[in-house]
């Protein structure tokens, strides 16, 4: 269960230097894990990104703080990382539904937020299907764009309503939802909407190519209505596979979404026999006797 336990060290990292500068970076060095798959398998597991986890521990702790009346509102935002009482103020509002100085005024009800505890339980038994695949490299061609971790989940959706709005879809429909993190560190992606890339055509303006590697892929289906099917197969591959991979592990910062055509189904993307994949580079681990 390496990754669940990875995931549980890193957590108490976090709780251990709370008050403290955590990046993705550190954290994930200490469980040497790439910030990339950490990031990604820490949202999977958990529900919400590491820097959400973190912000919600350091406004409850502030509050438990300013709730026991005896320290100001200037010392505690400084304590948990805001640069004004004006930030901490705003930020602590949003969580508690009250500001600080009414904490320091009145017994006031605060929200808890308990420090997160991974519980390896027995879940599994069932067959996840996957193929081992190696592909060449190829070109796409596509739309691209850079987001944060912290807001991926409701921003990438957007990008691809504002792909298809703009009348892009007549140029690249959507094969691939592609996530590219080369140096698999820092705090944001490059992600493409992509079809594979034909040469004979003109690159429209806007557009970009971009070579995938040749690698070797896991490569996961998923069947059913969109977007359930796909991170159902998501949050499997992170609880499930890969706490129980033995002989491979991560390859490189890509993770490939492979979209059928959603004309071929009566309901589209909506359609309950509707297939997409799921594509990780993979590589065989080196045994401990070999290195």
């Amino acid at each position: 269960m390496e990754w669940v336990e990875a995931i549980s060290r890193a957590i108490e990292y976090m709780e251990e230097h709370i008050t403290e500068e955590l990046t993705a970076e550190a954290i994930s060095a200490q469980v040497h894990i790439s910030p990339f798959y950490f990031q990604k398998g820490f949202s999977l597991l958990c529900g919400f990104s590491m820097k959400e986890y973190i912000r919600n521990r350091r406004l409850a702790l502030a509050g438990n703080e300013l709730a026991s009346g005896e320290t100001k509102v200037i010392d505690v935002a400084l304590k948990y990382g805001y640069d004004s009482p004006d930030s901490f103020t705003k930020a602590f509002t949003r969580f508690h539904g009250v500001t600080p100085s009414m904490v320091l005024k009145n017994s006031t009800m605060l929200k808890s937020f308990a420090p997160l505890k991974i519980k390896i339980s027995l879940e599994g038994g069932y067959f996840m299907d996957y193929r081992i695949v190696k592909k060449e490299s190829f070109t796409v061609l596509g739309v691209s764009k850079r987001f944060s971790y912290e807001n991926a989940k409701t921003e990438v959706p957007g990008f691809w309503g504002e792909h298809y709005a703009a009348g892009n879809g007549k140029y690249v429909c959507g094969m691939f939802g592609i996530n590219i993190d080369e140096k698999m560190g820092g705090e944001d992606f490059e992600y493409l909407i992509a079809d594979v890339y034909n040469p004979a055509l003109d690159i429209p303006e806007g557009f970009v190519t971009k070579v995938i590697p040749a690698f070797t892929w896991a490569v996961f289906p998923c069947r059913g209505a969109m977007p359930d099917a796909l991170q159902d197969v998501n949050k499997k591959i992170f609880t499930e596979w890969l706490p129980a991979l033995k002989e491979y592990e991560f390859a490189a910062g890509y993770c490939i979404e492979m979209y059928d055509d959603p004309q071929k189904y009566s309901k589209g993307t909506n359609d309950e026999n509707y297939y997409c994949e799921i594509w990780i580079p993979v590589k065989k681990k080196i045994k401990s006797s070999e290195k």
